[in-house]
């Protein structure tokens, strides 16, 4: 499917900027908001790069999910290393958004490890809902189509990818009833995440601003 790239853009940084909401079910979705046309093209497998080094990897969190939850990050690894590890983060930010649902933690270490400033308050506001509905993920989480570019003057990179996560469902804590849903355009996401280097940690790149779209039609196969 033939779609153009996405351009870093003063408004693009901008729409970046707004927090962006997710309905907390399986099936859940952010807004019906019109979305740019991206192209899906030459982004990485996240895994980590030859940038990080086995200092940085000893200060990284824990960021692992519960057994009954599978992340899935079917990404191709951008040749430009600090695309890939901008890649590998962002990857890294949702596991630990995920990690810190399951830990029912909203200013848990690890989701602020990878980002700062309106990404970070997107995820503590995401967690917080999570701990008042009683909530913890299971299931599979699919995130792939990834595009990365550099921004503001090649001191950011705009991530984004594509989210169905129509086999991911919402799990009673209490009971363990999981809250099954059937697949819909609702399970359809399209994430735009702005990631810069961390100001504290070298080798780190943190999730600065992030944008959800809901029911992205773009996504779905």
């Amino acid at each position: 499917m033939a779609r153009r790239a996405l351009p870093a853009t003063a408004s693009t940084l901008t729409a970046l900027t707004a927090i962006a909401t997710l309905t907390l079910t399986a099936c859940g979705g952010g807004g019906d908001a019109k979305s740019d046309d991206i192209k899906g093209a030459d982004t990485g497998t996240a895994t980590p790069t030859a940038s990080a080094s086995s200092a940085v990897d000893a200060q990284r969190p824990d960021i692992s999910v519960p057994k009954d939850l599978t992340l899935v990050f079917d990404f191709k690894k951008p040749s430009d290393s600090d695309e890939a590890t901008a890649l590998d983060d962002a990857s890294n930010f949702i596991r630990a958004l995920k990690h810190s649902i399951a830990a029912q933690d909203p200013k848990d270490a690890a989701y602020q490890f990878y980002s700062t400033a309106g990404a970070a308050k997107y995820a503590e506001s995401q967690i917080e809902a999570w701990v008042k509905g009683g909530w913890t993920p299971t299931g599979e989480d699919r995130y792939y189509d990834a595009v990365t570019s550099k921004a503001d003057g090649a001191k950011a990179v705009l991530v984004s990818f594509c989210r169905n996560q129509a086999k991911s469902y919402s799990k009673d804590i209490k009971t363990n009833q999981v809250n099954y849903t059937k697949e819909s355009l609702d399970s359809y996401l399209k994430y735009r995440i702005l990631m810069k280097p961390s100001a504290s940690s070298s080798g780190i790149w943190q999730a600065q601003q992030i944008e959800v779209e809901g029911k992205a039609k773009e996504c779905r196969p």
